[in-house]
């Protein structure tokens, strides 16, 4: 592995948070780095730019998604919140005395969270709608097209589509445990992590199967590229890419490995918004940025036994930005 400073390593501009970083998005030309105390963070872009700290919740952030104007964030309070890049915050919903374990944004302003065994989905217009499912909702993803929610549970993955009144959900049936759940940018996979060191895909038009197993740890941190041609994972000593070009997805070839490490595991995958990169986060506090084509690697951050927990990009590309358990951080614009 390449590890010698970059000429990159000297401009990204550290940073320090009072707790640690749990979650990242940019907002318009803002970083948000949320925390363990349930802040955000919100930092421009330019050099020089103090931190704010915005109060979000009254609590620990377990859950959080963006889509580069709006953060939205569950916690332990019971609370679904909105985080706009001027600091303004309101709550989207309450569930008193649960803990918000999943959120997730669709079209149109729609918004997902899961509270225990129920998923809901909140819209600009018309009154919330939500499921059951057999178990605690291991994690939440919208359809690229149309409004159709992906809610992961024990035994499989339910395919709702909320505004379909008495319609019941397309069950993607595997068993064991599924806690995080991804559809392909063209819409046709769909894939889960399983509590086991595995993930599992389908077929979206005909459910067949596509089982993506050999992990020494189970997958935390997984992402398709903005192409769709790759799907990043974590859960290894490097950055494990499935190949989903072809109409069966990875079933029958093998993954590419990108940025091994000897003495540590990758943590966190975030794709580039645009080009066939990919930045990689481990567990001993390295952050390296990746060309697929050829694994071509810069580092970002040195290893210093603080694991990174966060990172992500700016969505014209020009930016990207990562956070450590520890409340580290740095933040890089090109």
């Amino acid at each position: 592995m390449v590890s010698a400073p970059s000429s990159l390593t000297s401009k990204v501009r550290p940073l320090a948070f009072e707790a640690g970083v749990v979650a990242l998005a940019f907002l318009e030309s803002k970083a948000a780095f949320v925390g363990t105390d349930g802040t955000a963070s919100l930092i421009g872009l330019e050099e020089g730019a103090a931190p704010v700290v915005v109060p979000v919740h009254d609590g620990g952030v377990l859950s959080a998604a963006s889509d580069g104007k709006r953060l939205v964030t569950g916690g332990d309070d019971g609370r679904v919140m909105e985080t706009l890049a001027d600091g303004t915050t309101r709550e989207l919903a309450q569930q008193k005395g649960r803990w918000i374990d999943r959120v997730a944004l669709g079209p149109d302003g729609a918004v997902a969270y899961s509270a225990g065994k129920v998923a809901h989905v909140l819209q600009q217009k018309g009154e919330p709608k939500s499921l059951e499912v057999p178990s605690t909702v291991g994690g939440l993803a919208f359809a690229p097209k149309g409004l159709r929610l992906a809610v992961a549970h024990y035994g499989g993955v339910s395919l709702w589509f909320p505004n379909a009144a008495g319609a019941k959900p397309e069950v993607y049936g595997w068993k064991g445990s599924h806690l995080g759940v991804a559809f392909s940018p063209d819409g046709r996979f769909l894939v889960s992590t399983m509590q086991e060191p595995a993930l599992h895909g389908w077929r979206v038009v005909d459910g067949a199967h596509m089982r993506m197993s050999g992990y020494p740890s189970r997958v935390k941190s997984f992402a398709f590229t903005a192409d769709g041609k790759w799907l990043a994972t974590s859960g290894s000593g490097e950055a494990i890419l499935w190949p989903f070009q072809a109409k069966d997805g990875p079933m029958g070839k093998e993954p590419a490995m990108l940025a091994p490490s000897p003495t540590s595991r990758v943590t966190v995958v975030a794709p580039h918004p645009k080009d066939p990169v990919v930045a990689i986060g481990y567990e001993d506090g390295m952050v390296m940025m990746v060309r697929i084509s050829d694994g071509a690697e810069i580092l970002l951050r040195a290893p210093d036994t603080d694991p990174v927990t966060a990172i992500a990009w700016h969505g014209s590309g020009g930016a990207v930005a990562f956070g450590t358990e520890k409340g580290q951080g740095g933040l890089l614009a090109f």
